[in-house]
């Protein structure tokens, strides 16, 4: 074998397998030789010759300088074409599109080129971006190593760092390494030192391996492998013992659920037995004494478990035959706490908490008396509405008294913490509220005999005000009941009778009514009472007659002074002038008139007479009686008359009436007639009479053109009958046929018609 050859064999003595053989080694190489692509051998320049710089004389050339081609520059008339020819770009034999890259260095030159002639810069593309970055990688390696130690500027291969025993034995919890073979592990080969320059350090030199270091490294590798093995075992059992554990804590779990539930079933059990053995007669408190101690002590045990035992269900079957039989024959408003101490004292194992309603009877906000839906009630809901409600409704509707509200208030309010929302909200808009409704529309306080017989509605209907639903007690509301009391208010004091005085149902609403019953006042009463003092107040010096006036001041504890004094100054003084100027222009006896002057001032309270209207009043007669007196004889013809008064919208009647008062004289002149009521007025007055309202529809007969009316018993102006007035007659429309007509009499007929 040549020394050529000997070269070539491995280090490890000729135990290379292949590369010794000579033919063996032609044989790869001819096989590497076969498996290399070929390339034609063909020349190219790397940077082409510009278009016409090879032949400037060739008749390419000059055909290309005629047309104003400049050597140097691109084609075109600006120079902005290409400036090379088109660069080709040869693969492979046998290779396809993509095995090199098909755009050459000169196309991209070009590319460039045009992009800057746009004033646009040319991004490279991701894979150039990509080279480019490896390349500064690889130049900033190479610039980094050092001379000797990392020739050609690679980087030097990482040191291999061994492991001693005691560092396996360590990591390895509970793994005990013998010491002979720590010893074995442990061994290291002597090393050599070889300078190799002055210039250069030394360079390591490790002999070659030798049985003993074999062995070593075998060792280390089997004892690394055993570390790695004894760890995940380690690892596993760890996993093992915390699963067992867990097993072992849920079999505890288990075997106590099963003790609980033993001691549930033992209860169900006992409680079955109680209710056989005790009779479930309405009253018997042994027996719901019992069941309740059982319950008691089954939610003292379980009171963190109620749902997950369904012992709420448990509970409501418990005292559903007591309960049952209870209310067979109970009498809500007679007897209002029966079974009601049993029921708190479980209300937690009930659900009670849950499904009644919170501390207050109504909610703070009626938007939320809505009861939402849901999905199903719970259990004892279900009991409360199938057992509780029915006898609950039947003695609302049937016994209950609506001007006797302490039995069924005093019912609701002991039920209250054990009954469930929709409960209280059902009692409330459907059974009460109703009643209570009805009984104030029947109310007629001007109806003689209903007067002495029936309460007023403030002592049956305030109590209920803390009960009801916020929107029952708000005006804006229209279905509310104090609206209802509101509209009532208003059909009675437009049909109250003015000399009877004030109405004595009206003081008692005026705290709930603040705002609300003055403009009814004002709207309704004072232009009545206006009326009554135009039509009934005479000024007589001679004999006054007061009782108008009084009956006006009766009325001060409604309307305010201010109201009072306008109606006085409207109604009373303009009278008064004109009797006092009469009186000055006839032969006056100043002593009697100011006697009269100061008795008229005596005669009004002193809200009134202390108030500026009825101050300037007093200064104007003063003023009038002053200016007589400088006048003297010639007061009879030269005293102007007293100015026209303030405006009269309060009294509905002409100037003219107002302004003709004419005082009784001492030959008893007749007093002015009263003016004679129509047929209308003795309508209104029947009706006010009988509680029924007479209201103007806003609509003529088809054939006649008379106003028709709405006579009706309800406050809110609904139902009832449409007539119409003819003469004397009224006509009341048919409720069966719009078209037919027929006259009714002012009796029992036309309220039946009307709902009264």
């Amino acid at each position: 074998m040549s020394g050529e050859e000997s070269d070539e064999l491995p280090a490890g003595g000729g135990l290379g397998f292949g590369s010794a053989n000579p033919a063996r080694r032609k044989f790869e190489d001819d096989e590497d030789t076969q498996r290399k692509p070929s390339y034609k051998k063909m020349k190219f320049s790397k940077d082409p010759a510009p278009l016409g710089a090879s032949k400037p004389n060739s008749f390419a050339a000059k055909m290309m300088a005629k047309m104003g081609y400049v050597e140097g520059q691109g084609l075109g008339t600006d120079g902005r074409g290409r400036l090379a020819p088109i660069e080709t770009q040869l693969r492979p034999q046998g290779a396809g599109l993509g095995a090199v890259r098909e755009k050459t260095k000169q196309a991209k030159e070009e590319e460039k080129r045009e992009a800057a002639f746009r004033g646009v810069e040319l991004e490279d593309s991701e894979e150039e971006e990509k080279k480019r970055r490896r390349k500064q990688r690889e130049n900033r390696i190479a610039g980094g190593g050092s001379g000797a130690s990392t020739p050609g500027g690679s980087r030097a291969r990482p040191k291999i760092k061994y492991r001693t025993a005691a560092e396996i034995e360590a990591d390895s919890e509970g793994l005990q390494v013998p010491n002979v073979l720590k010893s074995l592990i442990d061994i290291t080969g002597k090393e050599t030192k070889l300078l190799a320059s002055n210039l250069t350090p030394s360079i390591t030199i490790v002999p070659s391996e030798t049985p003993s270091t074999r062995i070593a490294k075998e060792a280390r590798r089997d004892l690394e492998a055993f570390a790695d093995e004894w760890r995940g075992l380690s690892d596993r059992k760890k996993y093992y013992d915390l699963q067992s554990s867990q097993i072992v804590g849920d079999l505890d779990n288990e075997q106590e659920e099963i003790r609980r539930l033993r001691i549930v079933i033992e209860t169900v059990q006992e409680l079955q037995q109680l209710s056989i053995e005790y009779p479930t007669t309405t009253g018997n408190d042994s027996s719901w004494e019992a069941i309740t101690r059982k319950l008691e002590s089954l939610e003292l045990d379980f009171n963190a478990d109620l749902d997950s035992y369904n012992l709420q269900e448990i509970a409501v079957a418990a005292i559903h035959p007591l309960f049952r039989s209870a209310m067979l024959d109970w009498s809500p408003l007679a007897n209002p706490t029966l079974t009601v101490s049993y029921l708190q004292r479980l209300s937690h194992v009930l659900g009670i908490a849950s499904s009644s309603a919170s501390d207050a009877l109504v909610p703070p906000d009626y938007q939320s008396t809505i009861v939402r839906p849901r999905k199903s009630t719970s259990h004892y809901e279900t009991l409360i509405y199938t057992l509780w409600l029915p006898p609950v409704r039947t003695a609302i509707t049937t016994t209950w008294d609506p001007q006797d509200p302490t039995p069924l208030t005093t019912l609701l309010t002991t039920w209250r913490p054990l009954l469930p929302a929709f409960i209280i909200s059902n009692l409330t808009e459907q059974l009460i509220i109703p009643r209570l409704t009805t009984t104030l529309s029947a109310w007629k306080p001007h109806h003689k005999r209903q007067h002495h017989q029936s309460p007023a509605p403030h002592t049956w209907l305030f109590p209920w005000l803390p009960h009801l639903p916020p929107h029952h007690t708000d005006l804006t509301y229209p279905s509310s009941l104090l609206t209802t009391i509101k509209q009532k208010l208003r059909s009675l004091i437009s049909s109250h009778p003015i000399p009877t005085g004030p109405p004595t149902y009206l003081p008692p609403w005026q705290p709930l009514l603040p705002h609300a019953l003055p403009p009814l006042l004002t709207t309704h009463l004072l232009p009545r009472l206006a009326t009554y003092l135009h039509t009934h107040l005479l000024i007589d010096p001679s004999a006054q007659d007061l009782a108008p006036l009084t009956t006006a001041l009766s009325y001060l504890p409604l309307l305010s002074p201010s109201t009072l004094a306008a109606l006085l100054a409207a109604e009373l003084f303009p009278k008064w002038h004109a009797i006092l100027h009469l009186w000055l222009t006839s032969t006056p006896n100043y002593d009697e008139i100011r006697a009269w002057f100061l008795w008229w001032k005596e005669q009004l309270p002193d809200p009134l007479a202390s108030h500026p209207l009825i101050a300037a009043e007093w200064t104007k007669g003063l003023e009038t009686i002053n200016h007589a007196l400088e006048l003297g004889p010639d007061a009879a013809t030269h005293l102007p008359p007293p100015a026209a008064g303030p405006s009269r919208p309060l009294a509905g009647t002409s100037a003219a009436a107002a302004a003709s008062p004419r005082p009784p004289l001492a030959n008893g002149a007749s007093k002015p007639s009263l003016p004679e009521p129509t047929f209308k007025d003795v309508v209104e007055d029947w009706c006010a009479e009988e509680g029924l309202l007479l209201m103007p529809l806003r609509e003529a007969h088809e054939l006649n053109g008379a106003p028709l009316f709405r006579v009706t018993a309800s406050a809110s102006g609904k139902g009832g009958v449409v007539v119409y007035m003819k003469g004397d007659v009224l006509w009341a429309r048919s409720k069966k046929d719009r078209g037919v007509w027929s006259p009714v009499g002012l009796d029992g007929g036309l309220v039946g018609l009307a709902g009264g």
